[in-house]
């Protein structure tokens, strides 16, 4: 109709994109580095040396974390978090140039998205629902199906056709209401936020400066942020619509709420600026909005370039941790095994030994005879609960994993970690600064005790 003609004249005109395009290499040509090889070799690793040994000792129940093939192929993962109506719906619609197109996420002074949005690459725009997303093992979004019905209809995929999807996906979260109770939300919203924080490479709290507000919801989200500082950005949106003086007095106030929150020795990193595509208010910083926005695309075009190293460090992290607990359950058994006589009772004999570990030296002794870092071991009282559903009678013997022709599960894993990882590291390492990955400067060449080995 001929009114709203009009009114879109008046619309504010729209900033420059090229700066966007350059940082993102987003009108190159050449495929992104091929990473399919090095993938498949890492898949092979992870199935045939790891995997054994963490169905054999049940790792998933202890630590509720399972790899899939899904997890190990899936692309750096950038997650939104913050409260609502912060502008983290304009940003990736800013990021993707959605705007005004079909595609675009709704965005509103209201609270908009109250589902979780994965924003993924496809060859058409089409939108999945997230029983659909769980259901397809291929993706990496199958283990949500144990948050329930409830919370699936809450997930939403979309895919676009947008070069920096082919390289990166993005998750849009439900803005934080706070004085929100967790019951009306209808399904677990911290956990689902932890699943998607301990998977996130790179995660962006964003806050806008007109209406600061350290409430509870955001209060528990930095709890769960705790251990992933270095891949949280945060981010002082809509920047331009303060006075500069304002804006200095909002970044003062925003470091002073969040300083109890995040305890380490070096601050997250704060970019100021206004993600979206309209021209900068005037008479506001306009070149140092710019800088910052530019500074934010090189930090996540690292995270993209560098999601090789970041996968292979993170399996080698699981493998160590596999390892770890395979050595503890074994120590256990042989605990028990040692402790039986004819005439004991199996169940008081043990239940002796889960009580107190340490009076066997079940933890001091992995420490002593393997190469493990005290801060690596699992808690103590997380294998009351493991033994209580897993009885120490239906675990095997390190020693007895073994087969003629595949060799010892323990020897797969430790030649994985001091080995095959770092020279598959190595591999990529190569082709940017050689030798940077090499173990002669990570330490990983270090061979672990075996003392199952006869010498």
């Amino acid at each position: 109709s001929p009114p709203e003609e009009v009114e879109d004249t008046s619309e504010p005109t729209k900033r420059d994109r090229s700066h966007l395009e350059n940082t993102l290499k987003l009108n190159e040509d050449k495929p992104a580095d091929d990473v399919s090889g090095v993938l498949q070799r890492l898949r092979k690793i992870y199935h045939s040396s790891i995997k054994p040994l963490e169905q054999s000792y049940r790792y998933n129940e202890l630590r509720q974390h399972e790899i899939t093939d899904g997890e190990i192929t899936s692309k750096p993962m950038v997650l939104f978090l913050g409260p609502w109506s912060v502008g983290k719906s304009s940003m990736i619609n800013y990021l993707l140039g959605l705007d005004d197109t079909p595609y675009q996420l709704y965005t509103g002074a209201e609270p908009t998205t109250s589902e979780f949005t994965v924003i993924m690459h496809g060859p058409k725009l089409k939108t999945i629902e997230g029983i659909v997303m769980a259901a397809d093992s291929a993706r990496s979004f199958s283990p949500l199906e144990k948050f329930g019905q409830n919370f699936l209809e809450k997930l939403i995929g979309i895919e676009v056709p947008h070069k920096l999807l082919e390289r990166v996906t993005f998750v849009d979260t439900p803005g934080i209401i706070e004085n929100r109770k967790q019951q009306e939300r209808g399904y677990p919203f911290n956990d689902v936020c932890q699943w998607f924080i301990d998977r996130a490479d790179l995660i962006f709290v964003v806050f806008d400066p007109t209406k600061l507000d350290v409430g509870l919801e955001l209060e528990m989200l930095f709890r769960q942020l705790k251990g992933r500082e270095s891949q949280i950005r945060i981010i002082l949106n809509k920047a331009d619509s303060l006075a500069t003086q304002e804006l200095m007095r909002v970044y003062g106030a925003l470091f002073w709420s969040l300083a109890p929150l995040i305890n380490v020795t070096e601050p997250p990193r704060v970019y100021v600026s206004s993600f979206w595509p309209h021209e900068y208010h005037p008479d506001t910083h306009k070149e140092l909005f710019l800088k910052e926005e530019i500074s934010l695309l090189e930090d996540l075009n690292q995270v993209i370039e560098n999601r090789m190293e970041n996968k292979i460090a993170f399996i080698r992290q699981h493998a160590i941790r596999v390892r770890i607990h395979a050595l503890l359950v074994d120590r256990y058994l042989q605990t028990y095994k040692d402790k039986m006589t004819f005439f004991s009772d199996g169940e008081l004999v043990f239940r002796d030994i889960v009580e107190d570990p340490d009076k066997f030296f079940i933890f001091k002794s992995i420490l002593a005879k393997t190469n493990v870092s005290k801060f690596d071991l699992p808690n103590r009282e997380a294998y009351k609960d493991f033994f209580g559903i897993n009885p120490i009678t239906s675990f095997k013997l390190l020693s007895q994993q073994c087969s003629y022709m595949g060799g010892c599960f323990l020897e797969k894993i430790e030649k994985a970690i001091t080995r095959e990882l770092p020279d598959l590291l190595g591999s990529i390492g190569l082709g940017k600064k050689p030798n940077v990955l090499s173990c002669d400067i990570t330490g990983c060449g270090e061979s672990p005790k075996n003392r199952y080995r006869k010498p």
